[in-house]
């Protein structure tokens, strides 16, 4: 996301590959970016609105709760990936199981800083990033408030679009 001269450019996470060291924009008639952190709806249609990046957002607050990477998260575990592992252990309640072991315990000698409703914050809102359809997913500014404010009651999420088709093969083979 640099230029030859360390400028930041402005990109959507793998947009970033379709442009040359010195170009300042490009134009590609495909869906671009990032299989796993792409919306639904713009892996699916092409279709853009200010919900796409939310969505790739919650896929990243997952990933650095949770320690794993949504992309070969399916090599590990053939049953699910990262955004329905995630969505599982919330819906039973089990949520804090996902949490990468260094966030637990950084270092064993020193006393922990882990906060729990914390981490279970993060989750819920990661999650509410990545429902299916857009109009249920919370603007980056709502996002924004909800983490930085302890008061603030929470939706809670419904089960993303990734869940629903893996648990639709997994009933229906065929």
């Amino acid at each position: 996301l640099l230029d030859k001269y360390m400028i930041p450019k402005i990109s959507d996470f793998g947009m970033a590959r379709i442009f040359a060291r010195d170009e300042t924009q490009a134009s590609t008639e495909n869906a671009v970016g990032t299989y796993g952190y792409m919306s639904p709806e713009y892996a699916m249609d092409g279709v853009i609105s200010e919900k796409t990046d939310v969505f790739s957002f919650g896929v990243i607050v997952l990933e650095i709760v949770s320690g794993k990477r949504n992309r070969g998260f399916y090599q590990v575990n053939p049953e699910n990936n990262l955004l329905s592992y995630a969505w599982s252990h919330w819906a039973e309640g089990r949520a804090l199981e996902i949490v990468d072991p260094v966030i637990v315990d950084p270092l064993a000698s020193l006393p922990s800083t882990f906060q729990p409703k914390e981490v279970l914050k993060c989750i819920q809102i990661g999650l509410l990033c990545i429902q299916e359809r857009a109009e249920h997913r919370p603007t980056m500014s709502s996002v924004v408030w909800m983490l930085g404010n302890e008061a603030t009651e929470i939706p809670q999420p419904k089960p993303p679009v990734y869940c629903l088709v893996a648990s639709y093969y997994a009933n229906n083979p065929s």
